[in-house]
């Protein structure tokens, strides 16, 4: 038996397998179906995984905020009833940039072929799940021998414009093998190309695979990304739905077809949840393959005239705890160390982060084309184009909060594009996106956020109380956020609420917490949303991030180590911050190399007008920075995170200040304020050649 025949007779027995899954398993999809009538909604799940996913999503901040406002709006007739309305609702629609995060992903996803006499037959999918190693099917791969003769391409697919795009073309390295029958995975290592570089430099890689349950519950949605029938790339996003899960797989309606074996299955999140393997075939009695028009299958009849009922997919959680059972020697340990902490006990603390082909490497993308990438200059940022404004003048963008899992340089181009939109109002020529450092330390920062985010407070409850569900959980950093949110109210005109009786808010998992408290700081909230049609939770986000940073100097010696890696050294710096960022700039001109001469300052939709904020920074207290040049300030009425501002009557010195007509829905948007043409003047006047005599 040669290897094609060896792959299609393990392919036989797996979807064989699967119909007999199915069938067994029917009383359960029974259950379900009636249990979505009785709650008439699709998603339903054990106790569990509800928790487990309204959890995840709501401290990764992928649940919508009017998912939970809906929520909080209806009376729940139990906690888990309320966890599945909010999942439900967060499946309704998807944020503008779910397509270009599910294009980042494509790129890694690739098209596994037999080379045998001279010809290349497609065998199925694979796709990266560090730099080296791929994934795909025990019956794609089913022992080293196959492996060798493979061919690996990324990149077949078509263009924006429906041209075929050339792939990149590798072979394996089976040197390291690792596979399973039952689960039908093969894990193998994919050889360097002739530069020497892994395939994850060459085409990218965002596949991190995750052990913890919470990645998706039954009647969520499901995304398949994998080469059907050989064919060039294709991606499933429609009529997709979790149906069932089992111990080691799950089923799912989704349009997929053989060639689809090997597939990576997505969350709408993008977080791989299974490997897809099998499609689940009708059978008779006997338990023999129906074709569509209900007649007996025979192996000449072709896969296509199988008549298909459903999906199956190995869980990701299932083969991580089958790859942490097995004894490994020290090169498995390097390799499967790859796979980063997310993958539990067969992962190490990886130093490799999830990354995006270099820009000069790619091509188009499925998806916008401004799909995001990873920068490969700097770990935590992307430096200045050599020579940019002379080569002594530099323009430094210093981001805010909530940039985490975003590509640095995709960033630098938003920035640089409102700016130019400024400059152009202001009759001055643009700037060229790599002519500016931007630093980076969102990633960074969420790392160190995400323990002090997990609490016990049910995501229920943050529907009614959002200045609650976004406090810290450290002393010193709640308190400091309790008082800046006080700050804010007071300055936004709300009255004093000494003698009020305190509305008491009854929720789970608030522990000692004082209801009175809670209700005032909710109040103070809704006080600022009310006056600037801001989202509550975007109020609370940012000042939750700022009273982390100031409350906990670990937290902000890992910001500032961060900017400083990439920050100039000597020169003339013009430095433009924002948000959560103007903060981190009063900190960042202490820690300056002195030989760098800060020209120009500008702090846009800054909080730095309370005095809950200044008076914890490193220098504390509202002190003009001596090493400044000219300092601007731009802030709007509509923003909230400016609440304090005009800053010259607290701030003692001189500076600039400009109010800015920013609209409410976009009352925060960086954007914005360097569309100003104000604002784009000072940054060009900063950057400018100076002239003498």
């Amino acid at each position: 038996m040669n290897s094609r025949e060896q792959v299609q007779a393990a392919w036989l027995k797996q979807i064989g397998a699967a119909a007999e899954r199915y069938v067994a398993t029917e009383t359960k999809r029974e259950d379900i179906e009636q249990r979505r009538k009785m709650k008439d909604s699709p998603v339903v799940d054990s106790p569990e995984q509800i928790s487990a996913r309204a959890q995840r999503l709501a401290t990764s901040g992928e649940m919508p905020v009017e998912a939970m406002i809906e929520a909080g709006r209806i009376e729940p007739s139990d906690r888990i009833t309320t966890l599945e309305r909010i999942i439900g609702a967060s499946n309704e629609l998807q944020p503008a940039n779910f397509l270009s995060r599910g294009a980042r992903t494509a790129a890694s996803v690739a098209r596994i072929s037999l080379s045998r006499n001279g010809r290349e037959v497609p065998l199925g999918t694979g796709f990266l799940v560090s730099p080296r190693l791929l994934l795909t099917n025990n019956h794609v791969l089913p022992d080293q021998d196959t492996a060798r003769q493979a061919v690996i391409e990324f990149g077949a697919e078509t263009t924006i414009d429906n041209d075929p795009r050339l792939p990149v073309r590798f072979r394996l390295d089976p040197d390291f093998f690792v596979t399973d029958e039952h689960l039908d995975f093969t894990l193998v290592p994919v050889r360097p190309g002739a530069d020497g570089k892994p395939p994850g430099d060459a085409v990218g890689w965002w596949n991190r695979l995750i052990m913890d349950q919470g990645k998706i519950v039954i009647g969520e949605a499901m995304n398949v990304i994998g080469h059907p029938m050989g064919r060039l790339k294709e991606i499933g996003i429609r009529r997709n739905q979790l149906d069932l899960q089992l111990d080691d797989f799950l089923h799912y309606s989704t349009d997929t077809e053989p060639g689809n074996s090997g597939s990576p299955v997505f969350n709408d999140q993008w977080e791989v949840v299974a490997l897809h393997h099998s499609g689940v075939p009708r059978t008779d009695e006997q338990g023999r393959l129906l074709r569509r028009d209900g007649t007996v299958w025979h192996e000449g009849d072709g896969d296509d005239a199988i008549a298909w009922r459903a999906n199956e997919g190995v869980r990701i959680s299932a083969i991580l705890m089958h790859l942490a059972g097995l004894q490994r020697s020290a090169r498995d340990h390097e390799f499967l160390a790859e796979l980063g902490p997310d993958a539990g006990p067969v992962g190490g603390p990886s130093a490799i982060r999830p990354r995006l082909a270099p820009a000069e490497d790619r091509t188009e993308q499925i998806g916008p084309a401004s799909a995001p990438r990873e920068s490969t200059e700097l770990r935590h940022g992307v430096t200045a184009r050599a020579g940019a404004f002379g080569g002594t003048r530099h323009l430094l963008f210093l981001h805010g909060r909530s940039q985490h899992g975003r590509d640095p340089e995709l960033l630098r181009r938003e920035w640089t594009a409102g700016l130019n939109k400024g400059l152009t109002l202001a009759g001055l020529s643009t700037f060229d996106p790599a002519d500016a450092f931007f630093p980076f330390y969102g990633d960074r920062l969420a790392a160190l956020l995400q323990p002090t985010e997990e609490t016990a407070l049910a995501p229920e409850t943050m529907a009614v109380d959002h200045a609650l569900a976004m406090a810290p959980t450290t002393p010193q950093a709640r308190r400091l956020y309790e008082q800046i949110l006080q700050n804010a109210a007071a300055d936004a005109g709300m009255p004093a609420e000494d003698g009020q009786p305190a509305d008491r808010v009854e929720a789970e998992g608030l522990g000692s917490i004082g209801s009175a408290i809670v209700s005032r700081l909710q109040r103070q909230l809704s006080w600022l949303a009310a006056r600037t049609d801001l989202d509550e939770l975007i109020i609370a986000q940012v000042f939750r991030d700022v009273a982390s940073y100031l409350a906990d100097e670990q937290i902000r010696q890992a910001v500032l180590d961060c900017v400083l890696e990439t920050a100039p050294a000597s020169g003339r710096l013009t430095l433009v911050s924002h948000s959560l960022g103007t903060v981190v700039a009063m900190d960042l001109l202490t820690r300056l190399q002195p030989q760098l001469d800060v020209a120009v300052l500008l702090t846009l939709g800054s909080p730095l007008g309370l005095d809950a904020v200044y008076n914890k920074l490193l220098v504390p207290g509202p002190h003009r920075p001596e090493r400044v040049g000219d300092w601007l300030n731009a802030w709007s009425v509509v923003d909230p995170i400016t609440i304090g501002c005009p800053l010259r009557h607290i701030w003692k010195g001189q500076l600039r200040e400009i109010p800015v007509d920013n609209p409410k829905e976009r009352a925060h948007s960086i954007a914005e304020y360097l569309a100003h043409p104000a604002v784009a003047q000072a940054i060009h006047n900063g950057v400018a050649p100076t002239t003498g005599p």
